[in-house]
C-alpha cells in the first residue's frame, strides 16, 4: 500500500510536469518513470535492510556474507526482479527448486533474506 501511494504521487507529478510543459503522452516513458521510481523505493529500504513488508514479516535483506547490501546489490537485486518477473515470473518461481529456497534474483545479485527477530 505504501508503495501505491509513492506511485501515486510520482504519477501525478509526471503528468503535472508533462502538461506545464505542452507535451504530448508517452506511455513508455511514463511507465519508465514508475518503474524507475518503484526501483528508488525498493533499493533505499533494502539497503537500509527492509521495507515495511519485510519488517512486519521479520526479514531482513544482507548480503551472502551477512553484510548489509550495498547500492550496486539492491538495483541488481530489483533489476533482476523486474526482467525474471516477465517470463511467467521465473525468478520467484525458481525458489521452489533451489536447494536453499532462495529466489533466482537473490542468487544473482548476491543477497539473501534471514530472520530479523
Amino acid at each position: 500500500m505504501l508503495l501505491a501511494g509513492v506511485l501515486f504521487a510520482a504519477g501525478l507529478a509526471y503528468l503535472l510536469i508533462e502538461a506545464s510543459v505542452r507535451s504530448s503522452h508517452s506511455r513508455p516513458l511514463f511507465q519508465a518513470w514508475l518503474l524507475a521510481v518503484a526501483g528508488v523505493y525498493f533499493c533505499w529500504h533494502w539497503i537500509r535492510g527492509q521495507t515495511l513488508p519485510m519488517k512486519t514479516w521479520r526479514l531482513r535483506l544482507v548480503g551472502r556474507n551477512g553484510a548489509p547490501v550495498s547500492v550496486q546489490r539492491a538495483t541488481l537485486r530489483y533489476m533482476a526482479a523486474v526482467l525474471g518477473s516477465i517470463p511467467f515470473g521465473i525468478t520467484f518461481l525458481w525458489a521452489f527448486a533451489d536447494p536453499e529456497r532462495h529466489f533466482l534474483h537473490d542468487r544473482l545479485a548476491g543477497t539473501r533474506l534471514i530472520d530479523a527477530s
